[in-house]
């Protein structure tokens, strides 16, 4: 197992979380598939909660994903499937620096505001 390099505050409930995520303008809560999620403007989903595992999973760009993974992969880690692949990362809130968690969480309410560019062919 990779040592934890990041230190400080720690988030250990889901609660703190929580409240981190809905502090996100235009944010709202629902069900999905039994978890908590959060999407903005009621479509894009970017942040959902595993209570029995204490982890939350955000949706970032693969750009991103691996940079919140450089800072410590047991912190930070894909998604072991293809959403994985397109950014889907766990975040280990008992191993996780509150600044960093904020920080996160922001990165994936922004990539889920961001409008999608589609690709055209020439």
């Amino acid at each position: 197992m990779p040592k934890t390099i990041i230190t400080g505050k720690k988030v250990t409930d889901l609660e703190t979380a929580r409240k981190i995520v809905l502090a996100q303008p235009e944010t709202e809560e629902f069900d999905h598939f039994g978890r908590p999620a959060f999407r903005i403007k009621k479509k894009r989903v970017f942040a959902t909660l595993w209570p029995a595992e204490n982890r939350m999973m955000v949706k970032l760009t693969p750009i991103d994903q691996s940079v919140f993974n450089s800072f410590d992969p047991a912190i930070f880690y894909p998604v072991q499937n293809k959403w994985g692949l397109d950014g889907a990362t766990f975040v280990e809130l008992s191993k996780v620096r509150l600044d960093m968690l904020e920080d996160v969480i922001h990165t994936a309410w922004e990539t889920a505001n961001t409008k999608p560019t589609k690709n055209k062919k020439l």
